[in-house]
């Protein structure tokens, strides 16, 4: 069996509903079981700044999947739940992002292994730090929680554990 771990980020409305769409059908997949779960994260848009708060969070899945055939069920969910890709780091209905898949180290243009930017995103490296914060990153050799205490307080605070406001309960 294979160790991976994924992030999963949305900020289309409905926001809570794209990822717990994105959740079922990972766990409905026979080859996927996920093993643990980060809380869910909102968090500033990066990049492309002129679009709604990310609802970012983690998950730790083991499959028999190859990660190749990993990438392929993450982008057919993707699809499946309506991602468009028309402006890169753009809003989107949900992105599954491999962020790493057992140690591997792969620079293979379809799927880079551990994730390029990973380390450098406190929307991922928060969530992942929750469940795994010992976690060694592959090739870089220093763990989840040193790559978080490395993180400029400025990043750290866009990073909030969300709470589903009023207007979002209806």
């Amino acid at each position: 069996m294979n160790e991976a771990y994924v992030a999963l980020g949305t900020n289309i409305e409905p926001r809570e509903n794209f990822i717990k769409e994105a959740l079922q059908c990972l766990d409905d997949y026979t080859n996927i079981t996920i093993q643990k779960k980060s809380s869910i994260y909102e968090t500033a848009p990066v990049g492309y700044t002129a679009q709604s708060q990310f609802l970012n969070m983690v998950v730790q899945v083991i499959t028999s999947l190859s990660a190749n055939e990993l990438l392929d069920v993450c982008q057919k969910i993707e699809q499946r739940l309506g991602r468009e890709r028309t402006i890169r780091f753009g809003p989107r209905t949900i992105d599954l992002d491999i962020l790493t898949y057992n140690q591997e180290n792969s620079t293979v243009e379809r799927l880079m292994l551990p994730h390029p930017r990973m380390h450098e995103r406190a929307f991922v490296l928060i969530p992942l730090q929750e469940i795994a914060p010992g976690y060694m990153i592959p090739v870089k050799n220093k763990t989840v929680d040193s790559y978080v205490n490395e993180l400029p307080e400025t990043d750290k605070k866009d990073v909030k554990k969300w709470i589903k406001s009023e207007s979002e309960e209806e």
